[in-house]
């Protein structure tokens, strides 16, 4: 299955990260949220998780809120049940970035093992922001001179 390189998954630790702390989760995040053309995939799993978590760092009605925003943020796909969240979604939303803090999924094994089944690559959130070019990407995959971000990415 290919990878369209303006889909992007973040692992439930880089949507709540992106919430509560400032960093490379927002960073990333904010790439995402200010250009229409990107497009954050998630399954159902993968948002209930993060909602979850956020429901116990903080209380139900942020964490309502918060999937409230994400909902209107994402393009939902179906996930695989009993598959990793994040991966499921970038299988099924033929994403070729998935964002996640969690070591084991940016591990040179992990990588190895989902060769060949998925065509995506798991970066920190720091390594993308520093990685992805807006510019060089729309160019590619879009067409024509990039016009700067189209969106406020906190609204």
């Amino acid at each position: 299955m290919g990878s369209e390189p303006t889909r992007i998954v973040a692992d439930s630790d880089v949507l709540c990260a992106d919430l509560f702390v400032e960093g490379p989760a927002r960073e990333a995040m904010d790439i995402v949220r200010a250009h229409d053309w990107l497009t954050l995939v998630a399954s159902d799993a993968l948002v209930d998780e993060a909602g979850e978590a956020i429901g116990r760092l903080s209380d139900p009605e942020l964490a309502a809120d918060w999937r409230s925003r994400i909902d209107e943020l994402r393009e939902p796909v179906e996930g695989t049940p009993g598959d990793h969240p994040a991966l499921s979604s970038a299988y099924r939303g033929e994403a070729a970035h998935v964002l996640s803090f969690d070591d084991r999924l940016r591990s040179a094994e992990t990588a190895a093992r989902l060769r060949g089944r998925l065509s995506t690559s798991v970066k920190h959130p720091a390594g993308f922001v520093r990685l992805v070019d807006a510019a060089s990407l729309y160019e590619a995959v879009v067409g024509g001179e990039y016009p700067g971000p189209d969106r406020d990415p906190r609204e």
